[in-house]
């Protein structure tokens, strides 16, 4: 390791990011109502293996303990999310108070361990009983999820500074309401374009709140975004690509910006969600000065033409086709591609600031007894931190860098199976045992710190 934690700055935060859904558990106690997580994986074949989120890593009874872990591994920030259903069970009227009560504990854990929150609002847990009157596609999701915000900032605002409005709209749109394949499994345009829409007017919606009710707030929003190429160069290839970058890279970000959706002249849908929802007049509630962007960014996507594929006509070459360095859920392994995504970013004038909210890979743990090696894990991290150095030291204002993610957890569609964290997780037990790559921040971080290997519950600060 040619690079140092001192080479990005005495002000670059350094933390690990986790999500209410997959870490919390606890799912139907203190008052909590059900999310369409929930709901959704209790359906048959909707998850793999037919887990749910029922005790997830039981982050509510152990934030504690994996609060101080991220303390004792040397990060100075921490990124979680409030879940909206263990605030407002009903979703709109009705505030918890041991919901509340649970994020000020969270958050007052943090700052005694000398972590900075981080705060999502909304992590993909929409209240069950929003998404029975419609959820994101209906207009109303606005006022509720304006109403949530407003609980959140009154409550919270006082101690916490730096906010995250949505994490990766693009993802929880397309795959929940275009696709199905996650919560809450709907599928066609005609609810994947009113659910765009309204993510984006959301966003917008929600850092004008935070700016009004909480002084000196640092706010942002996050972006899941990938290099998008084309598999061949034929113009086909090429077009396909386009599309793909338009929607993954584009659809959320530029609507901040110019109060209106990124065009492209050979691809009708985009000309649906303008005209369908009228953005001409809505243009100024689109826009909204982010303080810095969340970019959370895993591997790039070669794509290619599919006349069989409707609407997009494009299609995911996948890394084992190509025979390239892949992570354990296929994705491909290319720091290169991240900087360039990095570079790409900052070429927006409009921001102001990037933090990279999530990174991170997952792969299958070699278990030896006491010791977890993880080795590609470690080496993974090492060359994007790499990478994003490069790009620092060329201008890019990135200021952050969480690590995705602390412990393994729920990871959506897939279960338990993928491997992400830093800290293994006997799902069976909920042992906690740090992994090669834990150890590899801990030294990167230089955290003064002494954990006890292989398994730890109590932490020297």
């Amino acid at each position: 390791m040619d690079f140092a934690r001192s080479d990005f700055g005495d002000d670059f935060y350094w933390g690990v990011s986790i999500a209410s859904a997959q870490n919390e558990g606890a799912v139907d106690v203190d008052g909590k109502g059900p999310s369409i997580w929930d709901v959704f994986a209790n359906k048959k074949g909707a998850i793999r293996s037919g887990h749910t989120l029922a005790a997830a890593c039981d982050f509510y009874n152990r934030y504690r303990e994996d609060i101080n872990t991220a303390k004792a591994l040397g990060f100075t920030a921490f990124r979680f999310s409030l879940s909206w259903p263990r605030i407002m069970p009903d979703g709109k009227d009705t505030v918890n108070p041991r919901g509340i009560q649970f994020y000020h504990d969270v958050i007052d854990t943090c700052l005694a361990a000398g972590l900075t929150p981080f705060v999502t609002l909304y992590h993909w847990d929409l209240p069950h009983v929003l998404e029975e009157k419609g959820g994101w596609t209906t207009s109303l999701v606005i006022e509720w999820f304006s109403a949530f915000v407003k609980v959140c900032a009154k409550a919270y605002g006082d101690k916490v500074k730096n906010w995250i409005i949505l994490n990766e709209p693009m993802s929880f749109t397309a795959l929940g309401y275009m696709l199905g394949k996650h919560a809450p499994g709907k599928t066609g345009l005609y609810h994947f374009l009113p659910a765009v829409h309204h993510a984006a007017l959301a966003q917008a919606e929600g850092g004008r709140i935070i700016r009004a009710y909480v002084t000196d707030a640092n706010i942002g929003t996050s972006f899941s975004c990938s290099e998008v190429l084309p598999y061949t160069a034929s113009e086909e290839d090429m077009l396909a690509a386009s599309k793909i970058d338009l929607l993954m890279n584009r659809l959320f970000i530029e609507p901040l910006f110019t109060g209106t959706y990124p065009s492209h002249d050979k691809f009708p849908m985009m000309e649906k969600l303008y005209f369908s929802n009228k953005t001409w007049r809505v243009q100024d509630r689109l826009q909204f000065d982010f303080d810095f962007i969340g970019l959370q960014s895993y591997f790039p996507v070669v794509v290619r033409h599919s006349s069989i594929i409707p609407h997009i006509q494009a299609a995911q070459v996948k890394a084992k086709t190509r025979k390239v360095p892949a992570t354990a859920m296929g994705w491909e392994i290319n720091p290169d591609s991240f900087y360039r995504v990095l570079k790409r970013f900052a070429k927006y004038k409009n921001i102001k600031q990037i933090i990279v909210t999530e990174n991170g890979a997952a792969f299958n743990d070699v278990v030896e007894g006491d010791t977890i090696d993880d080795v590609h894990r470690q080496a993974y991290f090492e060359k994007h931190v790499a990478a994003m150095l490069r790009a620092k030291n060329e201008g890019v204002p990135v200021q952050g860098y969480f690590a995705w993610t602390l412990t393994d957890n729920f990871e959506w569609s897939e279960g338990y199976h993928p491997r992400f964290g830093l800290v293994h997780v006997d799902h069976a037990t909920q042992e906690r045992r740090l992994k090669r790559s834990g150890y590899w921040w801990q030294q990167f971080l230089a955290a003064g710190c002494e954990l006890r290997r292989p398994g730890f519950s109590e932490y020297i600060s």
